[in-house]
């Protein structure tokens, strides 16, 4: 059974991009030396990406390739997506695709961007852990890592470390 996974970072006030979709904030930090932990490493053991079509169009829209060439993309919208940038299947079913991903034996999934998606699995209690990079920057306001929601959960830390920069990760799993 595959484990589906968080891998995301965060402003120190809770924001995930600005506004205007930017994350210049973040590519501040595109140096940092993470380890282990590195998004190259957390890639490799990924076979299926679950992303919302918000972040879907925001990947579309950057100049270089295809990142996901080999991997299993779902993209969760109720609208087609016109001439693809990659190979992706769409869902607009959360929770046809939760069963579908619980049935994976191929690789861990990742819950790639937005928080709203990440939201809709907490609810349903299918996330089963999360990484968050706490990078130390205020960016005043954009989407949250968690919108709003009724939502509640005490997930269990795995882990806390200081990483490069003021960087913070922290590694929690759901029950």
């Amino acid at each position: 059974m595959a484990r589906i996974l968080g891998y995301i970072a965060t402003s120190l006030d809770g924001r995930i991009a600005t506004a205007a979709d930017g994350l210049d904030w973040l590519f501040k930090y595109d140096d940092m030396d993470l380890g282990v932990h590195d998004y190259r490493t957390f890639l490799a053991g990924i076979k299926t990406l679950v992303m919302g079509r918000a972040t879907y169009d925001f990947i579309a829209r950057q100049p270089s390739p295809w990142p996901y060439e080999g991997k299993r993309v779902i993209v969760v919208t109720s609208r087609p997506i016109e001439a693809p940038m990659g190979e992706l299947t769409i869902r607009s079913d959360v929770d046809a695709l939760i069963a579908e991903l619980r049935a994976l034996d191929d690789g861990d999934v990742w819950m790639l961007g937005g928080g709203k998606l990440q939201t809709a699995f907490l609810e349903r209690g299918a996330l089963d852990e999360i990484e968050i990079y706490v990078i130390p920057e205020i960016i005043g306001d954009g989407p949250l890592l968690f919108p709003a929601s009724s939502v509640r959960a005490s997930p269990t830390l795995i882990a806390a470390n200081a990483i490069d920069r003021g960087c913070v990760r922290l590694h929690y799993a759901f029950k």
